[in-house]
């Protein structure tokens, strides 16, 4: 079985996922920076008492399942998303879905999948991809982030769906339940809400571990990790941050370069309310994750050490938290034309 699919690559998994699976349902107007506004993907928390790979719980984008979660509720699109306790279960219900010409989504884990380069593999659990067919036993994969299209075997398949650990994904599968021809206006309406919500997440979530707060408290705390941890287990928290930047996060803080792009994209629904400029904003920080990934990477590769180093690595994350404060409160700020 095989549904009438076309894979296209994308710079990040859950908003490449999501726009794939709504592409015919909107004509081919929901585009991964749509979807990934719409989605009100942009966020970074720092929860330093969870562990990831032995080191803190570090993100650049918003919880795993919200980009496709909100984009459909924006443009009222009914899913379906199940999660099971069975992986006989999991596997026939995967079947069902495409024999009734349903492309799904799978929250998978990446460390198993045979076509991801060993570099890359490593233990996290939130990663997207489309099963759009199979052939006797081997599963058809569109996953977003490579360039063409992949198979995997059942026990592949099941293997990477049911990775244990943090966020263990246990057979999530979501889908459009039907396709849904999405208005102009529609996604005109989607974008303000995505645009308050990404800016309430940023502002407004009360403590200092997430939103500008988040990157602001995790600099200062940059600038105590030598003292406070010793130079070697320092540089492991800097090898988790990256690593979620770099591997995770579309390389170089490239969630904020896709933001920027759906400002662009946003402004020719809703012109006259300056997004095109403010989108430049967004570049200037995702280019500053950039800077500091370099140098958080000499840190820990012990190429640099000293304290000043961890100083200008904190200073780093003080002056990205307060660009990214600037753009999101001149958001806030307009009035909608």
């Amino acid at each position: 079985m095989k549904i009438d699919f076309e894979h296209r690559q994308a710079a990040h998994c859950e908003s490449g996922v999501t726009s794939n699976l709504l592409w015919n349902a909107s004509g081919g107007k929901i585009t991964e920076p749509l979807a990934f506004g719409i989605g009100a993907g942009l966020f970074y928390v720092y929860v330093p008492f969870i562990k990831i790979n032995n080191g803190p719980a570090i993100a650049f984008r918003t919880f795993p399942g919200h980009i496709f979660k909100r984009t459909c509720k924006s443009l009222d699109i009914a899913v379906v998303s199940k999660k099971f306790g069975s992986k006989e279960k999991a596997q026939i219900y995967l079947d069902e879905c495409l024999d009734n010409g349903h492309a799904v989504g799978c929250q998978v884990g990446v460390y198993y999948l045979p076509y991801f380069p060993k570099e890359y593999r490593f233990h996290f659990n939130a990663h997207n991809l489309i099963v759009y067919g199979k052939d006797g036993d081997n599963y058809l994969v569109s996953d977003p982030i490579m360039e063409g299209t992949n198979v995997m075997d059942s026990y592949q398949l099941e293997r990477v769906r049911f990775a244990k650990g943090a966020l263990s994904p246990k057979g999530h599968i979501y889908y459009p339940k039907e396709n849904k021809t999405i208005s102009d206006d529609q996604i005109r309406q989607a974008i303000k809400g995505g645009i308050k919500k990404n800016v309430y997440n940023m502002l407004n979530i009360p403590g200092s571990f997430a939103g500008v707060s988040g990157i602001k408290n995790t600099g200062l705390k940059i600038k105590k990790w030598r003292d406070k941890l010793g130079l070697e287990k320092a540089g492991l928290y800097l090898a988790q941050m990256v690593r979620m930047q770099e591997e995770i996060g579309t390389g170089g803080g490239g969630f904020r370069y896709i933001y920027g792009a759906f400002l662009q994209q946003a402004d020719v629904y809703l012109p006259g309310n300056h997004l095109a400029d403010i989108s430049s904003i967004f570049t200037k920080a995702g280019d500053m994750w950039r800077t500091a990934a370099v140098h958080a990477a000499g840190i820990y590769k012990g190429r640099i050490g000293s304290q000043d180093d961890f100083n200008t690595m904190g200073d780093y994350l003080l002056e990205i938290a307060a660009i990214e404060k600037t753009a999101f409160e001149t958001l806030k700020q307009i009035k909608w034309q």
